[in-house]
C-alpha cells in the first residue's frame, strides 16, 4: 500500500496493524455515538463479505475467543459492540459488466441486509478521469438500479470526473468524502481556487452529498479547516452534509473525541436542527439507515 497521494509510507506503517470494532466501541461510546458505518479500504473482493459478517455480529477478524468470564486488563469489562456497526459501504468491481449480480450476491451474504452503498479508492487510480470512463458511467448505471449509494473518494484534480459521472447518473446518490481533498496549508484561494469550483459543480447537482471527513489525516486544528468547511456548508447546505469521522485512519493526527469536537466546533454556529442533520439525519437518509 506504499506510494499513496494521501499518506507517506512511514504513516502508511502506522496504520498496518489490527483496528477492531472492539477497539472503536469504547470511543465512540465516550463521544456518544450510537451507530457508525463502516467503509470500505481496499479494491479487493474479500473485504466486503468479511465487514458485512462484522455488521452481522461475527468478527471475521478476532483470531480467538477469549476465556468466558475474562475481563480487560485494567479490569473493566469492555464496551459492547452490538448495533454500533449500522452499515457497510463495500467495494465491487464497478468495471464489470455484472455490477448488479455482484451486489445480488452481496446481498446474499451472512449480514448483506447491512449492505448501504459501494465505493471504489478513485484517488489511487492514475487517470483523472476515471470515474468518466464509459464503462464505470455503465456500472454506476447498474449501481443505481441497485439502489444502493456511492462514495466518491477523489484528490481534487479528479473532481471534474466526479461531477461528469454525477451528472450522467442523476438517480445514483453519491457522497463526496473528506470534503473533496480540500487544499489545506497549500495556499489554494478557497473562493477562487479549483477545488472550490468543483465544490460548487457537485453542489450544484442534487444527488450529491457530501461528508466532514478525512481533511483531518494531517495535523491541523478548527482555524484551518474552518474556510473550507464554510466553503462547503454554504454549497451543500446542512441538509446535504455528513461527518464522518475517518477512525483510525484519522488517528495519525487525532484521537476520535478530538476529530468529532473538532467538527462540532466547526459547526457550533448552527442551529440545534443544522448540527442534527450534520451528525445524524443526513447519514440516515443517504445510507437509509432506521429512524433514530
Amino acid at each position: 500500500m506504499g506510494g499513496q497521494a494521501w499518506a507517506s509510507d512511514d504513516e502508511l506503517a502506522q496504520l498496518r496493524r489490527s483496528f477492531r470494532l472492539a477497539d472503536l466501541a469504547p470511543l465512540a461510546a465516550s463521544a456518544g455515538i450510537t451507530g457508525t458505518v463502516v467503509i470500505q479500504t481496499v479494491a479487493e473482493p474479500w473485504e466486503t463479505p468479511d465487514l458485512l459478517a462484522l455488521a452481522a455480529g461475527r468478527d471475521p477478524y478476532q483470531a480467538e475467543e477469549k476465556p468466558r468470564g475474562s475481563a480487560e486488563p485494567d479490569g473493566a469489562q469492555p464496551a459492547p459492540t452490538s448495533g454500533l456497526l449500522a452499515a457497510v459501504v463495500g467495494w465491487t468491481d464497478l468495471t464489470s459488466p455484472a455490477v448488479a449480480d455482484a451486489v445480488a450476491g452481496l446481498r446474499e451474504l451472512p449480514g448483506g441486509e447491512f449492505l448501504c452503498g459501494i465505493r471504489h479508492p478513485v484517488l489511487a487510480e492514475a487517470d483523472p478521469g476515471w470515474l468518466s470512463r464509459p464503462a464505470v458511467l455503465r456500472g454506476l448505471q447498474a449501481l443505481a438500479q441497485t439502489g444502493l449509494s456511492f462514495d466518491i473518494v477523489a484528490l481534487p484534480h479528479q473532481l471534474p470526473a466526479a461531477v461528469t459521472a454525477a451528472r450522467s447518473v442523476p438517480g445514483l446518490t453519491m457522497v463526496l468524502d473528506h470534503l473533496g481533498g480540500p487544499p489545506v496549508g497549500a495556499g489554494q484561494d478557497v473562493e477562487d481556487g479549483p477545488w472550490a469550483a468543483a465544490i460548487r459543480r457537485l453542489a450544484a447537482l442534487p444527488n450529491v452529498t457530501c461528508k466532514l471527513s478525512g481533511a483531518h489525516t494531517t495535523p491541523t486544528d478548527a482555524s484551518d479547516l474552518e474556510p473550507y468547511c464554510q466553503a462547503v456548508l454554504a454549497a451543500f447546505g446542512p441538509d446535504r452534509l455528513m461527518f464522518g469521522s475517518d477512525w483510525p485512519v484519522s488517528t495519525l493526527a487525532a484521537s476520535y473525541g478530538q476529530v468529532l469536537d473538532m467538527y462540532q466546533n466547526l459547526t457550533a454556529q448552527l442551529s440545534p436542527a443544522e448540527q442534527d442533520a450534520i451528525f445524524d439525519r443526513t447519514a440516515r437518509r443517504v445510507y437509509r439507515l432506521p429512524a433514530a
